[in-house]
């Protein structure tokens, strides 16, 4: 008798696999790791990880479903995700009266 595992797919949805999953991911957090990821065993043994643990076939399926990568146990990868996310906000414009500088919106703020 062969057994099922459940995974997450690239479109964030759970389903039934006949093979396990390579990655542990954690649902609230929205990051993702090897299985033998430290940070991830120091949660688990803590005991509040495991009712929000997912599992992913391949990092492109945990990527897809929105998830990063875990900064302990696949450090290249985050830091490629984390350059991305600098380059991503560098590009995005800042809402008129939402940045705060010194109790002051950021056009209140004096130039030169």
């Amino acid at each position: 008798m062969s057994q099922i595992w459940k995974l997450v797919g690239p479109d964030g949805k759970p389903y039934a696999s006949a093979v396990p999953g390579t990655l542990g991911g954690h649902r609230r957090n929205r990051i993702y790791g090897r299985l033998d990821c430290p940070a991830a065993l120091r949660a688990i043994a803590r005991g509040g990880y495991v009712t929000h643990r997912v599992f992913f076939l391949t990092e492109e399926d945990a990527r897809a479903a929105g998830y990063r990568p875990c900064a302990v146990c696949l450090p290249i990868a985050y830091a490629r995700w984390k350059a991305r996310q600098d380059s991503i906000a560098d590009i995005r414009p800042l809402h008129a009266g939402r940045r705060k500088l010194s109790g002051r919106t950021a056009q209140e703020r004096p130039v030169g």
